[in-house]
C-alpha cells in the first residue's frame, strides 16, 4: 500500500440511490429496502431548492422520478414537499415524498448507516451547491465517527465543498478520462476517484492509488464486472442490484 494512502472507513459495497431500482430512488423508503437487505453504505443525490434546502434527485427537472414539472431548483421546497415521489416507480411506493438531505442524515446516524452524496447541482449552482452540501454536511455529522464522502462530476462544487469544509473526504466522479483527469483529482485533495467501472483498468488503478486515493467505481449490476473489480483492487463498488450482490461479499 502506498505510504500516502490513508485509512479507508467505508464499505466495499454501496447502494446506487438507496435501492436501486427495487424503490422509487433518493426517497427514504429506498434506503430502508437498501438498509433490509445488508447494505450498510449508501449514494444519493443531493441540489438546492430555491430557498437553499438540501434534497435529493438526481436529474435537473421533476418530470421522471416525481408528479411535478420543469426544473427542481427553481422551486422551493414548501412546494417540493407536496410533491409525490414515488407513484412513478409502482403504486406500492405512491405517495412517497422527496426527502431532504437532512431527512436521509438523521437515518443514517441513527442506524449506523454511510453515506456518499453526490453533488448534483441545478446547472448554474455548482459553487452554491457545493458550498452549501458541505455547511450542512459538516453540521449533521459532527461528532461523527465516520463522515461522508462528498463526490461529484462538477470540479467547481468539489472546489466549494473544499473552500467551506476542507475536512471532509471528496470524489471526482468521472464518466471518461479526459486530459488531466488524475492531476484534477489531486488538485482537488481527492480521496478518492469514482468512475464509470468500464474506465478501470490495472494501469489506472495503480495510478490512482499511487496518488494516495482510492478507486471507486458506478453503477455496477453484473457479477462479471464486480468480479473483474475485485480482481483489480478497487477499493469500492456502487451497484442498483442490492437483490444481486451481498455487502458482506
Amino acid at each position: 500500500m502506498p505510504a500516502r494512502m490513508k485509512p479507508w472507513p467505508y464499505p466495499r459495497w454501496i447502494a446506487h440511490r438507496g435501492a436501486g431500482k427495487l424503490a422509487p430512488e433518493n426517497t427514504l423508503a429506498a434506503f430502508r429496502l437498501g438498509a433490509a437487505h445488508g447494505y450498510r453504505m449508501f449514494e444519493c443525490d443531493a441540489k438546492l431548492s430555491a430557498d437553499g434546502v438540501a434534497f435529493l434527485m438526481h436529474d435537473a427537472t421533476l418530470d421522471r422520478t416525481t408528479n411535478g414539472r420543469g426544473t427542481g431548483g427553481a422551486q422551493p421546497w414548501s412546494a417540493l414537499a407536496q410533491l409525490d415521489a414515488g407513484g412513478w416507480h409502482s403504486r406500492a411506493f405512491a405517495g412517497e415524498p422527496l426527502a431532504t438531505l437532512e431527512n436521509l442524515a438523521r437515518f443514517c446516524l441513527a442506524n449506523g448507516h454511510l453515506l456518499n452524496i453526490e453533488i448534483k447541482p441545478t446547472p448554474g449552482t455548482e459553487r452554491e451547491t457545493g458550498e452549501a452540501v458541505a455547511r450542512l454536511a459538516a453540521r449533521l455529522w459532527q461528532g461523527a465517527a465516520i463522515p461522508p464522502l462528498l463526490t461529484s462530476f462538477q470540479m467547481e462544487s468539489l472546489a466549494g465543498a473544499r473552500a467551506v469544509q476542507p475536512e471532509l473526504p471528496r470524489g471526482l466522479l468521472l464518466d471518461t478520462l479526459r486530459d488531466g483527469w488524475l492531476a484534477a483529482a489531486t488538485g482537488l485533495d481527492c480521496a478518492a476517484v469514482v468512475c464509470n467501472h468500464a474506465l478501470w483498468d490495472a494501469a489506472t488503478v495503480a495510478q490512482v492509488q499511487g496518488a494516495g486515493m482510492r478507486a471507486l467505481s458506478y453503477t455496477v449490476n453484473d457479477e462479471w464486472a464486480a468480479e473483474r473489480l475485485v480482481e483489480l483492487g478497487t477499493d469500492g463498488i456502487i451497484t442498483d442490484r442490492v437483490d444481486l450482490f451481498s455487502p458482506a461479499g
